[in-house]
């Protein structure tokens, strides 16, 4: 069993979820050093719509958990491989930066820092909420399934017995910890029918 990773990266991209990357960081920071977070241009217009959270506000937030970098800032120790933490999570995950991380394209800080984090074998949660996924996407999916990232998706559960959006956001948030050998209680987990 690999050992539980003492720090972690996160990516947050251009795509819809923004409030499921924010709820990991708050749960995340208690178990691991956040050793830096990504973030792409898409992902302050996707957190303006959805949670009407401005620029400003949004990185204040984000640099309480630890060092942001923008998605062109190459010059980041989370572009090389050697300054990598333990494991890295990219949620929400666009489906741009899926496609660019499944053909070994690095031309985004959190392409690069993914690819990175595969060929040091360490562990790679990617969140997608696409959907319908098409044939380009599952595609690009299995292939950094086969790359060996951890591909866990904003998927609804209802054996946890959800009674809020908050509820919904916790399970998803445990499952990408749970990818990553990170321990958590932050949702209910199966132990047979309730009677």
């Amino acid at each position: 069993m690999p050992c539980r990773p003492k720090s972690l990266s996160l990516a947050i991209t251009g795509s819809s979820g923004i409030r499921v990357a924010l709820r990991l960081l708050e749960v995340a920071s208690r178990e691991s050093e956040i050793r830096g977070i990504i973030l792409t241009r898409g992902a302050l217009n996707v957190a303006k719509y959805e949670e009407g959270v401005s620029e400003e506000d949004l990185l204040e937030r984000l640099k309480s958990f630890g060092r942001v970098y923008m998605e062109d800032d190459m010059s980041s120790p989370l572009a090389s491989s050697s300054n990598q933490p333990d494991a890295m999570a990219i949620v929400p995950a666009s489906m741009k930066t899926v496609g660019l991380i499944a053909r070994g394209i690095p031309t985004t800080l959190p392409a690069r820092a993914a690819l990175a984090i595969l060929r040091l074998g360490r562990p790679l949660a990617v969140s997608p909420r696409e959907t319908p996924l098409g044939l380009a996407e599952l595609e690009n999916l299995l292939a950094l399934a086969r790359m060996g990232a951890r591909i866990v998706p904003m998927t609804l559960a209802f054996y946890n017995r959800p009674s809020s959006l908050e509820d919904a956001v916790d399970f998803v948030v445990g499952k990408i910890l749970d990818s990553l050998g990170i321990e958590t209680r932050v949702y209910r987990r199966w132990e047979g029918p309730l009677d």
